[in-house]
């Protein structure tokens, strides 16, 4: 099957960068990090399948990962670029990482924030998948006010709430515009679980790779500096007084160094470059 073009946000001029979202997000939420990057890139911002726009989309009710990664190469070729630099956040990055796997000649270099390679052990694998169909039909029964509060309050979260009630308010109002029924479809077909192992394929991932963790967050700092070991020309930076959602909890430090790297990644001489231990905010 091909893939369908999502629904997309498109600001600034320059070579093009897609921005992903993480679950529960959406194109809107990612408005002020795609304007930072808008002064030398074009941003495309897309809202990925079961949120936002791009709803309605399942087949028979279910998304699908693989449909995905060809929703989101149709998605840049609808916008007349045919290769890109790619920016994702949590399951954005995911599918970032597997898009660069799947479909080389679409992706110039990646920045991953809070990246995995999916779940080798089958039963670990089985485990989360049982989880998240419990979360999905959880979701489902309980609707999305009370879904997106228990989101906003599991520990992986727990950094950002020192930024006070505005900022989690403005969290919270963009993860509320989202469809319960439309979420747990897109845990059920998008989820860690649901997700292709890729590490036999990381070797064969030679684009420039930065992958970005915050300093609170160890256990996507252990996941990076696993992935950097095994991706041909990644970097790893770990950025401090950070959480899950470093752009969002220091975006000025986390848009400082993506955009040297990007700029690296653009220029017709790559070089490699060592990211201290912590990059301060």
């Amino acid at each position: 099957m091909s893939g369908r073009p999502l629904h997309l946000e498109r600001r600034g001029k320059g070579p093009a960068l897609m921005i992903l979202h993480g679950y529960t997000g959406s194109a809107a939420g990612m408005r002020d990090l795609s304007q930072a990057f808008a002064g030398e890139f074009e941003t495309i911002v897309p809202d990925l399948p079961g949120h936002g726009l791009s709803v309605g989309r399942a087949t028979h009710g279910r998304y699908e990962f693989e449909q995905c990664v060809r929703d989101l190469v149709a998605t840049l070729e609808s916008t007349g670029h045919q290769r890109a630099h790619w920016l994702g956040y949590s399951m954005g990055a995911r599918l970032a990482l597997a898009c660069a796997a799947r479909h080389p000649a679409c992706v110039a270099s990646l920045v991953l924030v809070g990246a995995r390679a999916g779940i080798a052990d089958v039963a670990a694998r089985h485990a989360r998948r049982r989880e998240d169909e419990l979360l999905a039909s959880r979701i489902e029964s309980g609707g999305i006010a009370a879904f997106v509060d228990d989101w906003m309050a599991m520990p992986l979260f727990a950094s950002q709430q020192r930024f006070g009630a505005a900022f989690l308010d403005e969290q919270r109002r963009t993860r509320l515009a989202n469809d319960a029924h439309e979420l747990a479809a897109s845990l059920r077909g998008l989820g860690p679980a649901a997700q292709p192992a890729l590490f036999d394929e990381l070797a064969q991932v030679t684009v420039p790779v930065l992958l970005v963790a915050g300093e609170l967050d160890r256990a996507f700092v252990d996941a990076g500096r696993d992935l950097a070991k095994r991706l041909p020309a990644a970097e790893t930076c770990e950025i401090a007084d950070a959480g899950h959602a470093v752009h969002l909890e220091q975006r000025d430090a986390f848009v400082r160094v993506a955009m040297e790297f990007l700029r690296r990644a653009s220029s017709p001489e790559q070089t490699t470059h060592s990211y201290p231990d912590q990059e301060t905010a």
